[in-house]
């Protein structure tokens, strides 16, 4: 007598989970992150903004081609904005909307710096790792340019910011003055009223103005060309 053949039984995720008597709450989805061919070439795309600042999408495409890899723009973009790189020009201003709401002057300007813990300076870079990339947090005394502290995290976040703030005030007393850019970290009313809460001047680079934060810059730049 032949065997009938039956065909399997497809069930959802809640029918699944309903007859093994689980919580579907324990199933999670894990990103497969980037390919190891992605991850070199955000290495090389990094090295090369380095050399050239100005470099965008469509300049980064024809660099890369010169250098015998074929890419189309899209994905280019997408790469440079996952590692957090835009190209450095001069921008339009056509309107004040859409600015954040915590937005602080820029206090820097013709001061003398002259004794540590007057000014601070804080910032993010993107960093390549062996089997992948992450994002390096510092905060550098403009005064001494001794690193107060750091640390790499795979994501970019405002408590990362601020608990590494924390950590700094704690070891090395409270700034007057801390400095950083307009990134999205550095304008939430979290970090805002951390600075707040410790008697810390707050000050903000100008809008498209990378040289304001300089000094945290130039750490960026020691990193990734001599280490």
């Amino acid at each position: 007598m032949e065997l009938i053949k039956k065909r399997p039984v497809q069930l959802s995720l809640n029918s699944l989970c309903k007859k093994l008597d689980v919580s579907r709450n324990r199933f999670y989805y894990f990103a497969k992150g980037e390919s190891q061919a992605n991850l070199d070439l955000m290495k090389k795309m990094d090295k090369m903004m380095l050399e050239h600042p100005t470099t965008g999408v469509q300049k980064m495409v024809d660099m890369l081609r010169l250098d015998g890899i074929h890419i189309n723009h899209k994905h280019v973009r997408r790469l440079m904005r996952t590692m957090g790189l835009r190209c450095i020009y001069p921008m339009k201003c056509l309107s004040k909307g859409g600015r954040p709401k915590y937005v602080y002057p820029y206090l820097l300007r013709n001061i003398t710096i002259e004794r540590p813990n007057q000014v601070w300076s804080t910032d993010i870079s993107y960093i390549p790792m062996r089997h992948g990339f992450m994002y390096l947090y510092a905060v550098i005394d403009v005064y001494s340019r001794f690193i107060l502290g750091w640390r790499l995290s795979n994501s970019l976040t405002k408590d990362n910011c601020i608990e590494l703030l924390e950590e700094c005030i704690a070891q090395h007393g409270t700034p007057e003055i801390v400095n950083t850019d307009q990134g999205s970290q550095y304008t939430s009313e979290e970090w805002v009223n951390t600075l707040k809460s410790s008697h810390v001047k707050i000050s903000m680079d100008g809008r498209n103005r990378c040289k304001d934060n300089i000094w945290i810059e130039r750490f960026w730049r020691t990193i990734k060309q001599e280490y």
